[in-house]
């Protein structure tokens, strides 16, 4: 049996619910942003009449007010989308259920078993389409193709509301003249290193020579030119069937630069804590720990760590992390925004061999405390308890990422390198 496959992609799913919801706007430029005083005033998504004016996701607010004056700004409102997120599943659901989503406005599904009892994929996509606009008020974009990768340049190729097919007949002829950047896992730097060397198209990375690719890329490249040519068997994962939590990360862009080393420990610290403590939710020891940064000119350095032991203990991730930037940056210019991320997980009560020079009553010590500090903030809230360190700081070191943790539009962010 041949697959079929759909990606789904809601289209401006932020601020088409917004304008759903607010009837006053909907003949306006929508900009959906995050808080300007908190500096994270950049557009999250926009609606149609916003994208006339050539606003991107990921623009400074005040960038997209020189561009369109009378934008209409919406601070976003995550559990209303996730409403609407869980309704389009629901619709989803009565035609199969092996459903894999790729953050909360997109989702692939496999119908590669009933399509043929609607008519075909294509009158089967248009059913779905038909029925998301008619009983949500919103609309999306189908991509059907025989496997994943396909299907989501599917749902990119024809926006909005529209239904796209490529098959193993035309593929050739609708991907290859595609810009490569267009293909899920090329990124910025990929697709540089791909203009170096003269390949601007999907087309062009499929008819590389996959070896030329690989001393090109890496192992990437590999991969690039299985997906370039429509060879990716990848199937479509049920979300209970979705692989493990590979990685926990906070980040913050600070209220203002931090412009030493003392404000970037105590920010380190709170995000550390945040980090420790969903670790130890989740039943986790991390054996490496991650540091991102980004100065005031945007540029940003990203580097990380081999633990010697697995930990959850807050003071030696954070400890780790202040290691980490110290080794890494020279403080040329003052800090817009800090992430802290642990990764290699293994379960908290595997068992651990130390050597002679670690002091294991220390951490079993560090262990309790953290435990305790977890349960008070639990029941009394995250600033019923503080370190004593971060009072000295305290416009800086005053959020909370721990239940702050937002949910972002993933399925235009991630999967690019």
């Amino acid at each position: 049996m041949e697959r079929i496959i759909f990606h789904i992609d809601c289209n401006k799913f932020y601020a088409s619910v917004e304008c759903l919801h607010r009837p006053e706007i909907r003949n306006k430029p929508v900009a959906v942003g995050g808080s300007e005083q908190s500096r994270h005033g950049i557009i999250l998504t926009k609606n149609e009449i916003a994208s006339k004016y050539d606003l991107k996701v990921g623009e400074p607010l005040w960038s997209a007010r020189k561009k369109c004056p009378n934008l209409v700004i919406i601070p976003p409102n995550f559990p209303l989308y996730m409403r609407f997120s869980k309704e389009v599943r629901r619709i989803l659901e009565d035609y199969t259920d092996i459903i894999e989503p790729f953050g909360i406005d997109e989702s692939w599904i496999d119908v590669s078993a009933v399509a043929h009892l609607y008519g075909g994929a294509e009158k089967l996509a248009n059913i779905i389409r038909e029925r998301v606009k008619q009983e949500l008020g919103i609309t999306v974009s189908i991509g059907v193709s025989f496997n994943k990768i396909f299907a989501k340049l599917g749902s990119d190729y024809k926006k909005p509301d529209a239904v796209t097919v490529i098959s193993k007949e035309n593929f050739k002829e609708v991907v290859w003249p595609l810009p490569a950047n267009d293909l899920l896992y090329i990124g910025p730097a990929t697709y540089h290193t791909l203009q170096k060397h003269y390949r601007y198209t999907i087309g062009d990375v499929a008819q590389t020579d996959c070896q030329t690719l690989q001393k090109w890329l890496g192992k990437i490249g590999i991969l690039l030119h299985s997906y370039a040519n429509g060879y990716d068997l990848t199937p479509v994962c049920k979300s209970e069937l979705m692989p493990n939590i590979k990685s926990i990360s906070n980040s913050t862009t600070l209220p203002r630069d931090l412009k030493n080393f003392d404000e970037v420990k105590a920010v380190v610290f709170v995000l550390a804590e945040s980090v420790g403590r969903r670790l130890r939710e989740q039943g986790f020891k991390c054996s490496v720990v991650k540091i991102y940064l980004r100065d005031k000119d945007l540029s940003t350095v990203s580097t990380q760590k081999k633990l010697k032991y697995p930990t959850d203990i807050t003071r030696e991730i954070s400890k780790t992390a202040c290691s980490l930037f110290l080794n890494n940056y020279k403080f040329d210019k003052p800090i817009r925004s800090l992430g802290v991320s642990v990764t290699d997980f293994c379960a908290v009560d595997c068992p651990l061999q130390y050597d002679f020079f670690v002091d294991a009553q220390k951490k079993a010590k560090l262990e309790t405390i953290d435990k305790t500090v977890d349960t008070l903030k639990k029941r009394y809230g995250n600033f019923a308890l503080q370190s004593a360190s971060l009072l000295k700081s305290v416009d800086i070191t005053h959020f909370n990422p721990h239940d702050d943790h937002t949910i972002h539009p993933v399925g235009v962010l991630k999967g690019k390198i």
